[in-house]
């Protein structure tokens, strides 16, 4: 799929084409280099996965191929606003200079409080002495966070090559996708999917329902689901989507854990059995059963287009991976075009070394679904604002580009 001109998301959305000449000009880029670390023998952390890193090689490249002097900024890890060792950039700074060792790197953007606070005056720390901006972090871009929505304001702006790809690929799947389109939703909590199912239903041929959130469609389905996850506030919206007439698939047998048994990543506590669609009382069901994941795989492997998100279970303990194997791979050997909405379906895909066999992997799983619900983000609508967007008129900027 190549950039569509007719994407309404990319209409009056300035890109790295838009920007002034960038021969000898200082760019400021955000990235998403939140990568995972492990730490050696010695302690020492190290990258762990550089997927994110690589992902915003080619913004990078192009600037520096420009001429431009470019800078970095990234978060990395939950830090509250103060410096925290356990989240400092030496790891990734230093993969990144085996990478692109013309880029410079700030710190930790979070061990300022004024970055998710959207601070003014850490907008203007950021934007001083640069020329020019690009966002290239789509994986925060739901966020109005002070690197991602101020320095529009002040500085010619653009989206990088990577935030340009993520929304022009989501953004197709609002417009015209090749049909059957097939949504396969999965992860824990019902909570935080529902609007984007709901915007789905109104788009997709089908729609395939996995992981713990499934349980709370199986309950307001009437099924007995024992002691699995059910999120009881919301049992009544998910009776009206079942009730709607859209083609919704739920699981017809589940992999359960006995009561009281320990579950997760090293656990192997506790007898395993995989029931139908009703649950026995005090059971837990943790994955989709083999009868769901052939269902599911015929349904996929007939999709013009497939959108992924969620494991369709507790995939990090090998007894209830099997769902999110068997989905994975049925995603990889599907003929139509895919796309995985980042995070742990990324993962997996990921682990399994399967990530060639996938048309898209978004590298935001929280900002995709952002964006299919809401059909815009807090960092697209800034750039739209920029001093060199298309159609805007001519603002006060920072930099040598200021009067």
């Amino acid at each position: 799929m190549t950039p569509s001109v007719g994407n309404p998301l990319l209409q009056g959305l300035p890109l790295l084409g838009d920007l002034p000449p960038l021969d000898g000009a200082s760019v400021l880029v955000r990235v998403d280099f939140n990568v995972p670390l492990d730490s050696s023998e010695s302690g020492t952390p190290t990258v762990s996965d550089d997927f994110r890193i690589r992902a915003a090689l080619p913004t990078l490249r192009y600037l520096l191929e420009r001429g431009a002097r470019v800078t970095a900024c990234t978060h990395l890890g939950r830090p509250d606003g103060v410096p925290d060792a356990r989240w400092d950039m030496t790891p990734v700074r230093e993969r990144l200079a085996e990478l692109a060792p013309q880029v410079q790197l700030l710190d930790n953007l979070r061990f300022d409080a004024g970055e998710c606070a959207n601070d003014p005056a850490f907008v203007d720390k950021l934007v001083n002495s640069h020329d020019a901006y690009v966002n290239d972090a789509f994986g925060v871009s739901h966020r109005a966070h002070a690197s991602v929505v101020g320095p529009p304001k002040y500085l010619p702006s653009a989206a990088g090559l990577l935030l340009q790809r993520e929304v022009d690929v989501l953004g197709g799947l609002l417009g015209e996708p090749q049909r059957p389109f097939v949504a396969v939703v999965g992860g824990a909590k019902v909570t935080d999917k529902l609007g984007v199912l709901a915007k789905l239903l109104d788009r997709v041929d089908a729609l395939l329902v996995g992981g713990g959130m499934a349980f709370t469609f199986l309950a307001a389905a009437g099924h007995d689901v024992g002691s699995s996850m059910v999120d009881h506030d919301r049992i009544g919206e998910c009776a009206a989507l079942l009730a709607g007439g859209a083609r919704i698939l739920l699981p017809s047998d589940i992999v359960a854990l006995e009561p009281g048994a320990t579950f997760g990543c090293g656990c192997d506590q506790g007898e395993v059995l995989i029931t139908g669609d009703d649950i026995p009382k005090g059971w837990v069901g943790l994955d989709i059963g083999p009868a769901t994941i052939q269902a599911y795989a015929e349904v996929i492997a007939g999709a013009g287009t497939v959108l992924w998100n969620g494991p369709m279970g507790v995939f990090e303990d090998d007894r209830f991976c099997a769902g999110t194997t068997g989905v994975a791979h049925a995603v990889a050997d599907c003929a139509g075009f895919t796309v995985v909405g980042g995070g742990d379906s990324a993962a997996a895909v990921d682990s399994l070394g399967i990530e060639d066999q996938i048309d898209f992997i978004s590298t935001g799983g929280g900002a995709s679904l952002e964006l299919l619900e809401h059909g815009d983000l807090p960092g697209l609508a800034a750039l739209r604002g920029a001093v060199n967007a298309p159609g805007e008129s001519t603002r006060p900027v920072h930099g040598r580009h200021a009067s």
